[in-house]
């Protein structure tokens, strides 16, 4: 399955989650979200937004202080 990016890197908390809540709420249920952020606090952001939202948080990592999260969005 395909994936949208949505880069974010350079905005503080709470900008990311806002930039990937507008995005999921465009995307058709069980579509791919990669958002690609360099705010440390996203680690935990994200984890809070996807247990509220019911979306899933597929996976993320870090490296050379970027983050990557891959959400799907739910059904």
């Amino acid at each position: 399955m395909s994936e949208t990016l949505l880069d974010v890197k350079g905005m503080s908390c709470p900008l990311p989650v806002l930039r990937a809540n507008r995005a999921l709420r465009t995307m058709p249920g069980g579509a791919r979200l990669r958002v690609v952020a360099t705010d440390r606090a996203a680690i935990s952001d994200f984890q809070a937004y996807c247990r509220e939202t019911g979306h899933a948080l597929l996976a993320w990592s870090e490296e050379a202080g970027t983050y990557s999260f891959l959400i799907r969005r739910k059904e």
